[in-house]
C-alpha cells in the first residue's frame, strides 16, 4: 500500500541551493524511496519565470515519487498542508550593507513566512531555516509561527559540522566516518565554536588523537569559522551543493533515531537548556534524535574555560542579533 503523500515546501526555489536540493528530494533520497512527494516551491515574483524552468526540469526528470509540483510567490498558498518547510530564500548581503541591515531586511521575510506557516502548514510541521543569518531568522519564524511547536523549528549547522569533520579527519589521517560527535556550538557565523574536545576519533578524544592543541585552537577553529568566506572568494558564490547536502543530512538526523552514543549539531530553541545559554535564542547544541522530530540536547558535555569563553562570545552575538532584529520586526 502506497504511503500518504508528503507535502514539502522549499523557499528560494530558483536559487543555487534549491537547484542542488530539489531533484534529490524528488528522487526519494531525502524522505525514502517509498515516500510520494508533493513539492511546493516559493520564490519572489521577479524570478518566477526562472522557477518555471526548474519546474519543467523536475517534470522532465519523470521521478516516480514526485506526484505534484506547485510554484508561486504567496507563502500562504505554498505552505498549505506541508509537513516540512525548508526555508532557503533570504536576501543576501549586498555591497556596503551592514549585518544589522541584513537582519532587518530578512526579518521582514521571516515574519511573513512564520505567519504563513502558522496559518497554512500542518500543526506538527517541521521547519528548517537555512537562509542567513539562519539562527535569528529561525527565532523570528518561531515567534510568528504561533500554531507550530517551538521545538520543531530548527536552523542548520550541519555544514559547519561536516567541514570540521573533514579537517579533523585529514589532520588525523583517517576516514571522515571515523570522526564522531563533532559539535558546533552557538551561531552559524564566524563566532561558531567547533568543539574538538568532545569530538571523537576512533572512539578517543580528537584532541588526544591529534595531539596538537595549538593547531586545534589556532588553525582548526578559524579554518572552520572562515570556510564559507573562503568558498565565496574562490568561486565567487556561496556554498550551494554542500549546503544542499547538509540540508539532507540535517533532516535525516532529525527524522531517524540517533545511534547510541552519537550526536549531531543542530540549532534549536534554547529554552530549558542546561548549559546556561539565554533561553530565548535559536542556538546550536549537541543533539540526539529520538525519531520523528523529537530532539534532545545532549546532557553533561565536558566544559573547560576555553570552550566556555568561546561559547559565551557566540551567545553574545546572537543576543545582539535578536535585539537588532526584534526592535523593528516584532
Amino acid at each position: 500500500m502506497e504511503k500518504k503523500l508528503m507535502r514539502v515546501a522549499v523557499t528560494g526555489g530558483a536559487g543555487q541551493i534549491a537547484y542542488s536540493l530539489l531533484f534529490r528530494i524528488a528522487s526519494g533520497e531525502l524522505f525514502g524511496k517509498d515516500q510520494p512527494i508533493a513539492l511546493q516551491i516559493l520564490e519572489v515574483p521577479e524570478v518566477l519565470t526562472q522557477l518555471e524552468g526548474v519546474k519543467m526540469e523536475l517534470e522532465d526528470s519523470a521521478f516516480p515519487l514526485l506526484k505534484e509540483i506547485t510554484i508561486g510567490s504567496d507563502p500562504y498558498t505554498i505552505f498549505e498542508e506541508v509537513e516540512w518547510a525548508i526555508l532557503i530564500g533570504a536576501k543576501p548581503r549586498g555591497p556596503g550593507m551592514e549585518r544589522k541591515d541584513l537582519l532587518l531586511e530578512n526579518g521582514k521575510i521571516f515574519v511573513e513566512q512564520g505567519k504563513a506557516l502558522s496559518e497554512s502548514a500542518l500543526k506538527d510541521a517541521k521547519v528548517l531555516v537555512v537562509g542567513n543569518p539562519c539562527n535569528t531568522n529561525a527565532l523570528i519564524t518561531l515567534d510568528n509561527a504561533r500554531n507550530l511547536k517551538k521545538e520543531h523549528i530548527f536552523a542548520m549547522t550541519a555544514l559547519d559540522q561536516s567541514r570540521a569533520e573533514g579537517f579533523l579527519a585529514s589532520k588525523a589521517n583517517v576516514g571522515v566516518s571515523e570522526v564522531k560527535n563533532m559539535t558546533i556550538w552557538g551561531n552559524h557565523s564566524s563566532t561558531q565554536v567547533p568543539d574538538f574536545y568532545n569530538a571523537k576519533i576512533h572512539s578517543k578524544s580528537a584532541a588526544e588523537v591529534i595531539g596538537d592543541e595549538a593547531w586545534l585552537k589556532d588553525v582548526f577553529i578559524p579554518k572552520v569559522q572562515k570556510r564559507g568566506a573562503e568558498i565565496i572568494k574562490a568561486r565567487g558564490k556561496s556554498s550551494a551543493a554542500s549546503a544542499a547536502n547538509s540540508i539532507i543530512r540535517t533532516i535525516q538526523s532529525i527524522i531517524y533515531p540517533s545511534h547510541p552514543g552519537d550526536s549531531f549539531s543542530l540549532c534549536i530553541f534554547s529554552e530549558g537548556n542546561e548549559y546556561g545559554i539565554d533561553e530565548n535564542l535559536v542556538f546550536s547544541f549537541p543533539c540526539r534524535s529520538l525519531g520523528g522530530g523529537n530532539i534532545k540536547i545532549v546532557s553533561k558535555m565536558k566544559m573547560n574555560p576555553f570552550l566556555e569563553e568561546k561559547i559565551k562570545l557566540s551567545e553574545k552575538e546572537l543576543i545582539e542579533e535578536r535585539e537588532l532584529a526584534f526592535a523593528k520586526t516584532i
